[in-house]
């Protein structure tokens, strides 16, 4: 998920957590592992040894060959304590303590919005990597319930640690609001969606409700802005 200059939501959630797990630990050694070439931004600290190994896991069955060929054979050559994945995966292969972030199970409620090879591997692995791991995180109480009842995972193992807001999100000065405003929205006020541009999103169900707003408050001069980049084609996007 580390790709400079294509980070997304959980790119963003690793790069936000592991810079600060990195810094506020100097004590410890931490090990990352890669898939391709690296950006040196990803590098946090000189307590960090960047691993290069393929295959550039962007395949279900490129999956399969990362995670239960190279990963075992790493965490093998590295002997770290625990092996933390941010994005849910692990290795079903290896003896390493693990800790899985998974931050919802979409692919559970709306398969169709994935490739059909995707969805299979989701809805196959993701079961056996909730047993798998030693601990689970997850980012509210509705996924770390929805976790529990549909894998059968004794709570006691799932934590909840909520999704936060990067340093550089503050305030803008109103001359350059007004001037933010007039390049992108005619000078009106606006509301931002920021993602993905991809069913799982709730997009089309956001701009029926921004619809609904609008005919119901045809005065108001508020847009709605939408910046993404498509994902897998659907029909709806």
């Amino acid at each position: 998920m580390l790709i400079k200059d294509k980070l997304e939501g959980i790119g963003w959630f690793t790069y936000e957590t592991l810079r600060r797990m990195v810094r506020s630990n100097p004590e410890h050694e931490f090990v990352f592992f890669f898939d391709r070439p690296y950006d040196h931004d990803f590098i946090f600290g000189s307590n960090v040894t960047p691993v290069v190994a393929g295959p550039p896991a962007r395949h279900p069955v490129l999956f399969l060959w990362w995670f239960e060929i190279t990963v075992p054979r790493l965490l093998q050559q590295h002997q770290p304590d625990v092996f933390l994945s941010p994005d849910g995966y692990l290795s079903l292969r290896a003896s390493t303590p693990s800790v899985a972030v998974m931050h919802d199970l979409n692919f559970e409620h709306y398969p169709r919005d994935l490739p059909f090879l995707v969805r299979h591997y989701y809805r196959t692995m993701f079961p056996r990597f909730a047993r798998k791991a030693s601990r689970i995180l997850t980012v509210s109480h509705y996924s770390a319930n929805d976790i529990i009842s549909r894998y059968g995972v004794d709570k006691g193992r799932v934590d909840v640690a909520y999704n936060g807001a990067s340093h550089f999100f503050t305030p803008s000065a109103i001359d350059e609001q007004q001037e933010t405003r007039r390049q992108l929205s005619g000078g009106h006020p606006f509301l931002l969606y920021v993602g993905a541009l991809h069913p799982r999103k709730n997009i089309v169900n956001m701009l029926g409700a921004f619809d609904h707003y609008k005919s119901t408050f045809p005065d108001d001069p508020v847009k709605l802005l939408v910046v993404g980049e498509k994902m897998w084609k659907n029909r709806a996007m």
